[in-house]
């Protein structure tokens, strides 16, 4: 990867379209009939990302820098800069060349970010790369509960689909612009599928013949089921139900070697392994089949009894990695975009491959699936023969099978090495950063500053993913949630010989400075994507790089040891996924109205990392500002 996409950049988009206002969610109603066109016509209304002014983002980035290096570096990082950005210089060619692409292109860096983050990236992308989604526990504890909830699942996202066919998705608003709706129509019958170097997506969405299968794993052994009838219209949640217990009655816990491992692997082994896999025609067409389906359903066994809490963290493990290769992470297909996984023991959630999409349209769509399964079923309509799931088999050379037991050495090493908490905050939610007129994103944000900051007595870069979705194929670019105004808060905060209206005044600047670079980066105005632009151009026309993107500052400013995001959603849900350095954390935050989910990872084999112990940290941090903002009552917020 070139030096300005380290692992970081993966994490991106998990989120939240910003601090500021929230995106207006869907959902109904569901049109019957086809609006032909509507998704084109919105689409072309969009305005193109814009590029950001050379020096503005120059200025910006020195900036950036100052609350996370020492004097001396910042001082020789200014001087490479600013012969960057000098008249008739490199930065002008580069920007030119940029400006040039914008021109040309529908958004100058979708393609780009797609094929730097996920496409060249080479780890696993389990927990590297894609997010887990834990659901609140549901309401049944056996195999009959399990089969009855999973296909009023089914039901719900085929009706979700419904609204993507016939372009009838209510459009999303932020602070009164129209975002785009792409991702939307990425998200179902596709798949990422690897490469000896680079990996692609397919989206069998757009093919002439668009799949009216999903693919459903249980006990490791995978089968297509159909979930149409003949004259288009979809099962019924009765008629799911029966075709799903026939997969369970068929499926039994045996001796099967778990193809879907392969998947958890390095990207580079995965791409080789692939080759080989899929050298035999069964295996190829089975491959085939659950890249074609429209999404994958895993279906797990029940795990062993933990305490209520405990219960949240055993759930995310599952949604993120499957627990290893004793437990269920054969039972996925890692490279599928969106996997449902559904627990014996009413544990649910799900899994997406980030290539294609960021959070808040998987968000949107459990959201709409959660409500549609609590909907009374409909009186059952007469059962028609249906024909038998098909089950995909897979022929196991000893080749194959020196592969799945390489990928169960890997992944039982990955999942043991992460470390990941789950708590829920009850204090308060976004209620109390509201009633003082505060953004809950940016007080969340400062939180987490504070706490790592009494940790570590030290700032670090902190990545917050941005929406860019008010633009054209918008993806998203970085909140540097780091400033100079939330180092002189934390630093301040414990500081006895400060008086408290001192305190809250620091506090309301660094939630304002962050609320302001929040608008700086939805509008299109951040610098990392820039940044990244700017460097693509060289490396596109066989350019040197520039000194500043080898100085130790730039990989300083890009070494996220708090890698964050907000994924607000209307479920009581919770998004987890894996640090982005080996030495830092991934924090994934739900702010409801009166508490806030958390997510918390890190790795075990960092000495200088405890998930545990931050998460402590955070809600230490979040009560000891509401005290300080209920101790200074007078303070003019």
């Amino acid at each position: 990867m070139w030096g300005i996409c380290t692992r970081t950049m993966v994490k991106v988009g998990m989120a939240k379209p910003c601090g500021l206002m929230k995106p207006c969610h869907l959902v109904k109603p569901v049109s019957a009939t086809r609006v032909s066109g509507r998704y084109l016509t919105h689409q072309k209304g969009l305005p193109s990302l814009p590029v950001p002014p050379l020096q503005q983002t120059c200025e910006r980035y020195v900036s950036a820098l100052e609350p996370i290096v020492e004097v001396d570096e910042l001082k020789h990082t200014k001087e490479l800069v600013d012969d960057f950005q000098k008249a008739g210089g490199v930065g002008e060619r580069l920007q030119r060349g940029l400006e040039k692409r914008a021109e040309n292109t529908e958004n100058w860096l979708s393609q780009w970010w797609v094929q730097v983050a996920y496409f060249d990236y080479r780890l696993p992308v389990v927990i590297h790369s894609s997010p887990g989604l834990v659901l609140p526990r549901m309401n049944f504890s056996d195999k009959q509960g399990q089969i009855r909830f999973a296909a009023k699942l089914i039901a719900g996202v085929l009706d979700f689909k419904t609204m993507i066919d016939n372009e009838a998705l209510p459009v999303e608003y932020l602070g009164g612009k129209p975002l785009c709706m792409n991702q939307y129509y990425e998200v179902l019958s596709s798949c990422r599928v690897p490469g000896l170097k680079r990996d692609t997506v397919v989206n069998h969405a757009k093919s002439s013949r668009s799949p009216k299968h999903i693919t459903v794993v249980h006990n490791f052994q995978f089968y297509a089921l159909e979930v149409y009838n003949s004259d288009g219209t979809p099962l019924t949640a009765g008629e799911l139900r029966v075709q799903l217990e026939r997969i369970c009655r068929s499926s039994p816990r045996i001796d099967v070697e778990p193809v879907g491992i392969l998947t958890t692997q390095h990207r580079d082994t995965w791409g080789r392994a692939y080759v080989t896999l899929t050298q035999d025609k069964t295996n190829k067409e089975s491959v085939s089949a659950i890249q074609r389906s429209i999404f994958t359903l895993c279906l797990d066994g029940a795990k062993p009894q933990v305490t209520d809490e405990e219960y949240r963290s055993c759930a995310a493990v599952q949604m993120l990695h499957g627990g290893g290769s004793h437990s269920n992470s054969g039972n996925r297909w890692f490279d599928k975009t969106l996997q449902f996984i559904i627990g014996e023991d009413g544990t649910c959630g799900a899994n997406y491959e980030h290539a294609p999409a960021e959070g808040p349209p998987i968000v949107a769509l459990i959201d709409h699936v959660v409500e549609y399964t609590r909907k009374p079923e409909m009186t059952p309509s007469p059962m028609v023969p249906l024909p038998m799931p098909q089950k995909l088999h897979f022929n196991i050379t000893p080749e194959v099978k020196k592969d799945i037991e390489e990928a169960k050495h890997a992944m039982d090493i990955l999942a043991q090495d992460l470390d990941l908490s789950v708590t829920v905050f009850g204090h308060f939610g976004k209620n109390i950063p509201k009633a003082h007129k505060m953004s809950p994103d940016a007080f969340i944000q400062m939180a987490l500053q504070l706490a790592y900051y009494r940790m570590y007595q030290c700032c670090s870069a902190t990545y917050e993913s941005a929406s860019l979705r008010m633009f054209r194929l918008g993806r998203t670019d970085t909140i540097r949630s780091a400033s100079t105004a939330s180092a002189t808060f934390v630093k301040a905060f414990d500081d006895p010989s400060k008086q408290n209206t001192e305190k809250v005044d620091l506090m309301v600047k660094a939630v304002n400075a962050h609320r302001s670079y929040t608008t700086m980066a939805i509008s299109g105005q951040a610098i990392d994507r820039h940044l990244l632009g700017l460097k693509m151009v060289a490396v596109e026309n066989n350019l040197s790089i520039p000194d500043i993107y080898t100085d130790p500052a730039y990989a300083k400013a890009l070494h996220y040891k708090l890698s964050t995001s907000q994924v607000p959603s209307k479920t009581d849900c919770v998004m987890c996924f894996g640090p982005v350095v080996t030495d830092g954390y991934g924090v994934c935050y739900n702010p409801m109205n009166d508490h806030i989910n958390f997510a918390v990872s890190s790795f075990n084999t960092s000495k200088d990392t405890d998930a545990g112990l931050l998460a402590q940290a955070v809600q230490g941090a979040l009560l000891d500002m509401r005290t300080l903002l209920e101790q200074t009552p007078l303070a003019k917020l």
